[in-house]
């Protein structure tokens, strides 16, 4: 079946203005669905992809009452806490915004094709910066994390491991003047070792979602 997507360059009136302004900004997006909700009030949640089910409900939970303050819910669409949070905005019938590391005709991973979907449906939309038919590339996978912060008036990481790259999203999010907020976890887990640190740095520490809309 083939894929309809629009395409807008830096110039064009719907392209968000907060993403013009970041370093290597991106001189095109691809965009499948509703292309007019890039520039709103968007919050970014991203975490590892082997989460754990503390991270699932912390990602769902998030998600789903941010979309329900009418905030779009800004993730990379991979498996883990990207998923959970794009599925608890889903769950709102809110508007989430999925930022691919590849082509736009192409969702990746394969089974969330059905996410995919549904955040069309509830009018979200799908950006990627690589034209149809672009290779899935490791190293593309990085470079992408700075549009999910760029889309994005902060950045939450629920989950993240001591190298996750999730943490690389947060440091985009400061180069670019960005809130970041870390969701603190249990000390003997791996999967907060990421999230503790950054709070150990600096990074706002956050129990639910109000904690986002008072910053």
């Amino acid at each position: 079946m083939e894929i309809k997507f629009e395409i807008i360059t830096i110039n064009d009136r719907c392209f968000p203005e907060q993403l013009k302004t970041i370093y290597d900004a991106p001189k095109k997006l691809y965009v499948r669905g509703n292309k007019e909700i890039l520039g709103n009030l968007g919050i970014a949640i991203v975490g590892c992809r082997d989460n754990t089910k503390y991270g699932e409900l912390i990602a769902k939970n998030l998600g789903y009452n941010l979309a329900k303050q009418k905030i779009n819910v800004i993730s990379g669409l991979a498996k883990g806490i990207d998923s959970f949070a794009h599925i608890g905005a889903i769950y709102a019938k809110g508007k989430t915004i999925a930022v691919l590391g590849n082509g736009i005709d192409t969702v990746y991973p394969r089974e969330n094709e059905t996410i995919s979907k549904k955040i069309i449906e509830y009018g979200g939309c799908i950006v990627s910066e690589y034209p149809p038919k672009a290779k899935i590339e490791k190293k593309n996978f990085p470079a992408r994390n700075r549009i999910i912060s760029g889309l994005s008036q902060g950045v939450i990481i629920v989950e993240a491991k001591e190298k996750s790259g999730a943490l690389i999203t947060a440091d985009f999010a400061l180069e670019q003047g960005k809130d970041v907020f870390a969701v603190p976890g249990p000390i003997t887990s791996k999967h907060s070792i990421g999230t503790n640190e950054l709070i150990k740095q600096g990074a706002i520490p956050i129990t639910n979602y109000k904690d986002v809309l008072i910053n």
